[in-house]
Protein backbone atom coordinates (compact mmCIF):
# COMPACT_ATOMS: atom_id res chain seq x y z
CA UNK A 1 0.00 0.00 0.00
CA UNK A 2 1.61 3.13 -1.15
CA UNK A 3 2.53 5.88 1.88
CA UNK A 4 1.04 9.21 1.29
CA UNK A 5 3.87 12.20 1.71
CA UNK A 6 1.77 13.60 4.60
CA UNK A 7 2.62 10.39 6.86
CA UNK A 8 5.53 9.86 5.49
CA UNK A 9 6.19 13.73 6.79
CA UNK A 10 5.42 12.73 10.09
CA UNK A 11 8.32 12.56 13.07
CA UNK A 12 7.90 8.85 13.88
CA UNK A 13 6.46 7.82 17.09
CA UNK A 14 7.55 4.63 18.41
CA UNK A 15 4.17 2.48 18.94
CA UNK A 16 5.12 0.31 22.18
CA UNK A 17 6.54 3.60 24.04
CA UNK A 18 4.80 5.59 26.78
CA UNK A 19 5.51 9.24 26.47
CA UNK A 20 6.27 12.00 29.06
CA UNK A 21 3.25 14.51 28.47
CA UNK A 22 6.96 17.15 27.71
CA UNK A 23 7.38 14.73 24.85
CA UNK A 24 3.87 13.82 23.45
CA UNK A 25 3.17 18.06 23.38
CA UNK A 26 6.10 18.45 21.53
CA UNK A 27 5.45 15.90 18.87
CA UNK A 28 2.06 16.29 18.43
CA UNK A 29 3.15 20.11 17.53
CA UNK A 30 5.50 18.31 15.38
CA UNK A 31 2.75 16.24 13.78
CA UNK A 32 0.15 18.79 13.29
CA UNK A 33 1.34 19.64 9.33
CA UNK A 34 -2.10 20.74 8.28
CA UNK A 35 -2.70 24.35 6.68
CA UNK A 36 -5.16 24.61 9.25
CA UNK A 37 -4.95 25.00 13.11
CA UNK A 38 -5.91 21.50 14.25
CA UNK A 39 -7.33 20.50 17.60
CA UNK A 40 -5.53 18.87 20.27
CA UNK A 41 -7.22 15.88 22.03
CA UNK A 42 -6.97 13.53 24.73
CA UNK A 43 -8.11 10.09 24.61
CA UNK A 44 -8.59 7.64 27.80
CA UNK A 45 -9.74 4.02 27.87
CA UNK A 46 -11.05 3.16 31.49
CA UNK A 47 -11.17 -0.11 33.68
CA UNK A 48 -15.39 0.70 34.48
CA UNK A 49 -18.72 -0.87 33.19
CA UNK A 50 -20.43 2.19 31.97
CA UNK A 51 -23.78 -0.20 31.87
CA UNK A 52 -23.59 0.13 35.90
CA UNK A 53 -24.64 3.72 36.99
CA UNK A 54 -22.25 3.40 39.96
CA UNK A 55 -19.68 2.80 37.43
CA UNK A 56 -20.44 6.04 34.95
CA UNK A 57 -17.26 8.62 35.13
CA UNK A 58 -18.37 11.78 34.05
CA UNK A 59 -17.67 15.78 35.32
CA UNK A 60 -16.14 19.05 34.01
CA UNK A 61 -12.84 21.07 34.18
CA UNK A 62 -11.70 24.53 33.59
CA UNK A 63 -8.98 24.32 30.86
CA UNK A 64 -5.92 26.89 32.70
CA UNK A 65 -5.79 28.41 28.52
CA UNK A 66 -9.18 27.53 27.17
CA UNK A 67 -9.83 25.53 23.93
CA UNK A 68 -8.80 27.73 21.30
CA UNK A 69 -12.31 27.67 20.47
CA UNK A 70 -15.16 29.99 20.27
CA UNK A 71 -18.05 28.22 21.84
CA UNK A 72 -21.73 28.70 21.29
CA UNK A 73 -24.07 28.50 24.48
CA UNK A 74 -27.27 28.43 24.47
CA UNK A 75 -29.13 29.08 27.58
CA UNK A 76 -32.92 27.63 28.87
CA UNK A 77 -34.04 30.17 31.32
CA UNK A 78 -37.79 31.74 32.18
CA UNK A 79 -36.90 34.87 34.39
CA UNK A 80 -36.17 38.50 32.68
CA UNK A 81 -33.00 38.91 35.20
CA UNK A 82 -31.68 35.26 33.88
CA UNK A 83 -32.09 36.51 30.18
CA UNK A 84 -30.14 39.39 30.90
CA UNK A 85 -27.25 37.88 32.57
CA UNK A 86 -27.12 34.87 30.28
CA UNK A 87 -26.74 37.82 26.91
CA UNK A 88 -24.63 39.55 28.89
CA UNK A 89 -22.34 36.83 29.13
CA UNK A 90 -22.00 35.70 25.73
CA UNK A 91 -24.62 33.23 24.73
CA UNK A 92 -25.72 32.92 21.50
CA UNK A 93 -29.37 32.17 22.12
CA UNK A 94 -31.67 32.53 25.18
CA UNK A 95 -35.43 31.48 25.84
CA UNK A 96 -37.38 29.35 27.15
CA UNK A 97 -41.06 27.55 25.48
CA UNK A 98 -39.63 28.82 22.07
CA UNK A 99 -35.99 27.40 22.43
CA UNK A 100 -37.03 24.10 23.62
CA UNK A 101 -39.41 23.71 20.30
CA UNK A 102 -36.50 25.44 18.32
CA UNK A 103 -34.55 22.21 19.68
CA UNK A 104 -37.06 19.84 19.55
CA UNK A 105 -37.82 20.80 15.25
CA UNK A 106 -33.78 19.75 15.18
CA UNK A 107 -31.86 22.72 15.41
CA UNK A 108 -28.78 21.48 17.25
CA UNK A 109 -26.49 24.29 16.13
CA UNK A 110 -24.35 25.11 19.61
CA UNK A 111 -21.83 23.36 21.60
CA UNK A 112 -23.15 23.68 25.31
CA UNK A 113 -26.70 24.23 26.99
CA UNK A 114 -27.38 25.64 30.19
CA UNK A 115 -30.33 25.41 32.11
CA UNK A 116 -32.22 27.44 35.20
CA UNK A 117 -33.55 24.62 37.63
CA UNK A 118 -37.31 25.37 36.57
CA UNK A 119 -36.79 24.26 33.13
CA UNK A 120 -35.82 20.91 33.77
CA UNK A 121 -38.78 19.46 33.19
CA UNK A 122 -38.47 20.96 29.41
CA UNK A 123 -35.45 19.53 29.01
CA UNK A 124 -36.34 16.10 30.11
CA UNK A 125 -38.57 16.39 26.96
CA UNK A 126 -35.02 16.81 24.50
CA UNK A 127 -33.10 14.11 26.26
CA UNK A 128 -33.32 11.99 22.81
CA UNK A 129 -32.27 15.01 21.20
CA UNK A 130 -29.13 16.06 23.18
CA UNK A 131 -28.33 13.07 24.93
CA UNK A 132 -26.75 11.54 21.35
CA UNK A 133 -24.76 14.54 20.92
CA UNK A 134 -22.98 14.93 25.05
CA UNK A 135 -25.32 18.30 24.86
CA UNK A 136 -27.57 17.49 27.93
CA UNK A 137 -27.29 19.37 30.87
CA UNK A 138 -26.43 18.19 34.38
CA UNK A 139 -26.09 19.56 37.69
CA UNK A 140 -22.86 17.76 38.16
CA UNK A 141 -21.38 19.27 35.21
CA UNK A 142 -22.64 22.89 36.57
CA UNK A 143 -24.96 23.53 33.57
CA UNK A 144 -28.34 22.80 35.56
CA UNK A 145 -27.98 26.74 37.56
CA UNK A 146 -29.89 29.24 38.56
CA UNK A 147 -26.35 31.24 37.85
CA UNK A 148 -26.76 30.88 34.17
CA UNK A 149 -24.33 34.02 33.12
CA UNK A 150 -21.89 32.94 35.28
CA UNK A 151 -22.25 29.05 33.97
CA UNK A 152 -22.12 30.75 30.22
CA UNK A 153 -18.83 32.81 31.15
CA UNK A 154 -17.08 29.86 32.66
CA UNK A 155 -17.57 27.40 29.44
CA UNK A 156 -16.78 30.58 27.02
CA UNK A 157 -13.37 30.83 29.39
CA UNK A 158 -12.31 26.94 28.83
CA UNK A 159 -14.77 24.92 31.06
CA UNK A 160 -15.20 21.23 28.92
CA UNK A 161 -17.39 18.56 30.24
CA UNK A 162 -16.64 15.07 29.64
CA UNK A 163 -18.32 11.81 30.09
CA UNK A 164 -17.76 7.92 29.39
CA UNK A 165 -18.73 6.65 26.89
CA UNK A 166 -20.24 2.77 26.29
CA UNK A 167 -17.23 1.39 25.33
CA UNK A 168 -15.91 2.82 28.65
CA UNK A 169 -13.74 5.42 26.58
CA UNK A 170 -13.56 8.99 26.84
CA UNK A 171 -12.63 11.71 24.59
CA UNK A 172 -12.13 15.62 25.50
CA UNK A 173 -10.91 18.38 23.26
CA UNK A 174 -7.76 20.22 25.26
CA UNK A 175 -6.45 23.07 22.65
CA UNK A 176 -5.28 23.61 19.36
CA UNK A 177 -2.22 23.05 17.73
CA UNK A 178 -1.00 26.37 17.89
CA UNK A 179 -0.86 26.27 21.95
CA UNK A 180 2.47 26.48 22.82
CA UNK A 181 3.64 22.40 23.99
CA UNK A 182 3.25 23.80 27.91
CA UNK A 183 -0.22 25.03 27.39
CA UNK A 184 -1.31 21.99 25.95
CA UNK A 185 0.77 20.09 28.76
CA UNK A 186 -0.87 22.07 31.73
CA UNK A 187 -4.54 21.35 29.74
CA UNK A 188 -4.01 17.87 29.17
CA UNK A 189 -2.87 17.68 33.27
CA UNK A 190 -5.63 19.54 34.56
CA UNK A 191 -7.46 17.04 32.79
CA UNK A 192 -5.85 13.94 33.38
CA UNK A 193 -6.20 14.65 36.81
CA UNK A 194 -9.97 15.21 37.09
CA UNK A 195 -10.20 12.00 35.34
CA UNK A 196 -8.22 9.93 38.09
CA UNK A 197 -9.81 11.51 40.61
CA UNK A 198 -13.42 10.61 39.16
CA UNK A 199 -12.47 7.04 40.04
CA UNK A 200 -15.96 5.33 41.10
CA UNK A 201 -15.29 3.44 44.39
CA UNK A 202 -17.15 0.01 42.70
CA UNK A 203 -14.61 0.60 40.18
CA UNK A 204 -11.59 -2.96 41.14
CA UNK A 205 -8.81 -3.26 38.85
CA UNK A 206 -6.76 -1.61 36.81
CA UNK A 207 -8.77 2.41 36.17
CA UNK A 208 -6.92 3.93 33.83
CA UNK A 209 -5.95 1.20 31.49
CA UNK A 210 -4.71 3.74 28.50
CA UNK A 211 -4.30 7.49 27.63
CA UNK A 212 -3.41 8.93 24.39
CA UNK A 213 -2.81 12.50 22.74
CA UNK A 214 -3.14 13.37 19.08
CA UNK A 215 -3.62 16.31 16.72
CA UNK A 216 -6.93 15.83 14.73
CA UNK A 217 -4.93 14.46 11.59
CA UNK A 218 -1.19 13.56 13.44
CA UNK A 219 -0.40 10.60 15.07
CA UNK A 220 -1.49 9.47 18.82
CA UNK A 221 1.35 9.68 21.62
CA UNK A 222 0.83 7.31 24.23
CA UNK A 223 1.40 8.84 27.68
CA UNK A 224 2.67 7.57 30.79
CA UNK A 225 0.38 8.23 32.93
Amino acid sequence: MAVSKRIKAFTPVDRLKKYTLAEATIGVKENAKTKFDESVDLAFHLGVDPRHADQMVRGSVALPHGTGKDVRVVVLCKSDAQIQEAQDAGAVEVGSDDLVKKITDGWTDFDSLVAAPDMMGAVGKLGRILGPRGLMPSPKAGTVTPKVGEAVSDIRKGKIDYRVDKNANIHVPIGKASFTAEQIAENASSVIESVIKGRPSSCKGIYMKGCCISSTMGPGYKLDI
